[in-house]
C-alpha cells in the first residue's frame, strides 16, 4: 500500500521548476494495489476536506506556491501487447512509462505512427489529457481506449476513442480536470511504414537521414531522429533550462481574419484546417512582436523558440511570475495583431 507524504516538495516534479509544496502526496507505483490505494486516497481527502490532484510528469502544468490538496503521483510501469497481426499491433501501456522511451520501444519492435511525437517530455498517462501533438500528428490518431479511475467513487472505467472527445489539444479528461486518474492507454499502431513529413523542416531533414541510410524515401525511424534533431535545435531541454514546452496554443482564426492579417504581414505562415478556419503559429506572432528572448524576469521566452517560456530562477520562481510574463506577452500580441493567445499548460489554482 502507498504511504501518504506530508508537505511534499513538488519543485522537482514540474518541468517549469516552479516552487510548490503539496500539503499531502501519494506515490502510486504498484498496479496490484492501485485500486485500494485510490480508495484510501479518496477517503483521506474526504476526511480532511481536500481535493485530489493528479500530477504526472509535470510537463504541462503551472503549479501554485502551495497546493492544498492530496497530490497523486501515478508511476505504474508496463507495456503489454494485446493483439498483433501483419497490419497492426495493439498495445496497453501503463501511465508511468516515459513517453519518448515508449516511442523508441515501438520503433524497435516495428510499430509505427507515433514517431512525429518524439522527445515530447512527459509520461504516457498524461498524453490523452492534452491530446498531445506535433508535426501534423495528434496522439488521438492512435488511441483506441483509455483506462481510468473515477476519483469521485474509485470506480474503474474504460473510454473508447469517441468517448474521449478528442479535439485540438483537448479531450474529455481536460473538460473533467481532476476527476480521473488514467492508469493505462491502449494504442493501435501500424506495422507497415507510413510517414507524415509535411511540416516545416521535417521533410528535408528526414529525407537527408534516409539518404544517409541508403533509403530512397524516409522511414519512420528517419522521421523519429529528424524530429529529435529539430526539437533539440529549437527547444530547450527542461533538465538544463526549466520550461513546460509550448506555452501558447497556435491560434485557429477565421479565414476572413487571416486574409486581413496577410495583407499587413505578407510573411505570416499558415496551416489550413478547412475552408472556414486556418491555424497560424503563436511563436511567429510572439517573435514578430519583438519578444523572442524577452519577457518579465525571471520568466523569458526562449531565444530560439519564442513559443516556449523559460524559468531562469528554478525552484524559487512562482506561479505569479508566470502570470506576469504571460499577461505581458498576450497584451503585446493582441496590440500588434488583434489575435488573443491562449495558454496551453494547465493552470492549477
Amino acid at each position: 500500500m502507498a504511504n501518504i507524504l506530508n508537505n511534499h516538495d513538488l519543485s522537482h516534479n514540474n518541468t517549469m521548476a516552479l516552487s510548490c509544496i503539496a500539503r499531502h502526496a501519494m506515490m502510486l507505483d504498484d498496479i496490484d494495489t492501485l485500486g485500494d490505494d485510490i480508495t484510501t486516497a479518496i477517503a483521506f481527502a474526504k476526511r480532511h476536506d481536500l481535493p485530489l490532484f493528479v500530477l504526472s510528469y509535470g510537463s504541462n502544468v503551472i503549479l501554485p506556491s502551495v497546493l492544498n490538496a492530496l497530490v497523486l503521483l501515478p508511476r505504474i510501469q508496463g507495456i503489454e501487447i494485446l493483439q498483433e497481426d501483419d497490419e497492426r499491433a495493439t498495445l496497453q501501456v501503463a501511465c508511468g512509462e516515459n513517453w519518448h522511451d515508449f516511442i523508441k520501444t515501438c520503433l524497435d519492435k516495428g510499430y509505427f505512427g507515433l514517431e512525429n511525437l518524439a522527445l515530447i517530455p512527459g509520461l504516457v498517462g498524461a498524453c490523452p489529457v492534452q491530446n498531445i501533438g506535433a508535426y501534423g500528428v495528434q496522439v488521438s490518431d492512435f488511441i483506441t481506449k483509455v483506462i481510468a479511475y473515477d476519483l469521485t467513487d474509485g470506480q474503474k472505467c474504460e473510454l473508447d476513442n469517441t468517448a474521449c472527445k478528442f479535439d485540438y489539444r483537448h479531450s474529455f479528461f481536460k473538460d473533467n480536470a481532476g476527476r480521473y486518474l488514467i492508469s493505462h492507454v491502449v494504442f493501435t499502431l501500424h506495422k507497415h511504414p507510413k510517414t507524415l513529413t509535411n511540416y516545416g523542416d521535417l521533410a528535408s531533414l528526414a529525407q537527408e537521414l534516409a539518404n544517409k541510410n541508403g533509403r530512397d524515401t524516409p522511414h519512420p525511424i528517419d522521421v523519429f531522429y529528424a524530429v529529435i534533431d529539430i526539437r533539440n535545435s529549437k527547444l530547450p531541454n527542461p533538465a538544463v533550462l526549466a520550461n513546460c514546452g509550448s506555452f501558447f496554443q497556435n491560434p485557429i482564426i477565421p479565414m476572413s481574419e487571416f486574409i486581413a492579417l496577410k495583407e499587413q504581414f505578407a510573411d505570416l505562415p499558415s496551416y489550413p484546417i478547412n475552408d472556414d478556419v486556418i491555424k497560424i503559429p503563436a511563436g511567429w506572432l510572439i517573435d514578430k512582436a519583438g519578444l523572442k528572448g524577452k519577457g518579465v524576469a525571471p520568466i523569458l521566452t526562449h531565444d530560439k523558440q519564442a513559443l516556449v517560456l523559460t524559468n531562469h530562477a528554478p525552484h524559487t520562481a512562482t506561479q505569479d511570475d508566470i502570470r506576469t510574463a504571460q499577461d505581458f506577452i498576450v497584451r503585446a500580441v493582441q496590440d500588434k495583431f488583434g489575435v488573443t493567445l491562449v495558454r496551453e499548460p494547465v493552470w492549477v489554482d
